[in-house]
């Protein structure tokens, strides 16, 4: 950062000079963080997820909010939602199961055609998520708040439609209350028996009682976590060990500072011309 804008200052937490600070870059930040900066141009996240921010109830909400869209992060999110279905898709699940049994069993190969996968969320991850999975020939639901449209991919704001259809969902929503729990015993019965979740967005998407239910009953075959609540996933979860449950230490899409740092700039540089920053969190919507 201080290569890319040399004319600006920079102080980091606690070393906080609050009165020369206009502009706050954020990733985790303490309680009482907002108290220290009264000049504040631009609160901008170092993640793409915002609900820690937007929940905190010092944020002034007459400063703008910025969220981080990362090119890196929303190719490396892609990525890890196709490993996943991959791994579904090709049974591969079943067949590390298989080789710890010593066990030589097949399951019946099944083309893309033959599967459709239901994306949660349509924004920059979901768009980019659904475009690659067309790619490779799967069929694709997707369901958002609010009307889209993307060539290929069936659109709809009825998550109950969305979820009869898919034998995959992979969940890439913000966290608001609206979502908050949405992966739970009443999705999980909508979809096809023998399918499978990707949860990489936020742990408190899922019920995992329902999830453990779910697989148990065969109604899901595998679920793939990459996130938790709380974080890290106590040792004592029943996550770890379940046969049917594939755990990632949330690292589906890391922030690369070749990929962020630009994006960062671009805004400060936007703040200093007095124009608006890109990529503003809509408060009424929780992101």
């Amino acid at each position: 950062m201080h290569a890319a804008l040399p004319q600006d200052r920079f102080f980091a937490w606690p070393e906080l000079n609050g009165g020369a600070i206009d502009i706050a870059l954020v990733a985790t930040h303490p309680r009482g963080t907002f108290a220290r900066l009264p000049n504040l141009k631009l609160v901008q996240s170092m993640w793409m997820g915002v609900e820690t921010l937007v929940d905190d109830p010092e944020l002034p909400r007459h400063v703008p909010l910025a969220r981080l869209i990362d090119p890196g992060m929303v190719h490396a999110m892609a990525e890890t939602v196709l490993a996943h279905l991959l791994d579904w898709h090709r049974h591969h699940y079943y067949y590390r199961r298989m080789q710890r049994e010593a066990r030589w069993s097949r399951l019946e190969q099944v083309l893309p055609s033959d599967r459709t996968v239901g994306l949660l969320g349509l924004g920059e991850l979901g768009s980019y998520a659904a475009e690659r999975l067309l790619a490779l020939g799967f069929n694709v639901c997707g369901w958002s708040r609010r009307p889209k449209a993307l060539p290929g991919v069936k659109c709809t704001t009825d998550v109950d439609e969305l979820l009869a259809r898919s034998q995959a969902v992979v969940c890439l929503l913000p966290l608001t209350p609206q979502t908050r729990g949405i992966l739970n015993a009443r999705a999980f019965a909508r979809m096809p028996r023998g399918g499978c979740v990707v949860n990489v967005a936020r742990g408190a998407h899922l019920v995992v009682q329902d999830l453990v239910a779910a697989l148990d009953s065969g109604q899901l075959a595998h679920a793939y976590l990459d996130v938790f609540d709380p974080e890290p996933l106590p040792p004592e979860s029943p996550l770890w060990a379940h046969p049917g449950v594939t755990v990632t230490p949330h690292i589906a899409a890391l922030n690369d500072p070749r990929t962020s740092i630009p994006k960062i700039v671009e805004n400060v540089e936007r703040v200093r011309r007095g124009e608006a920053p890109r990529h503003l969190v809509d408060f009424s919507a929780g992101y």
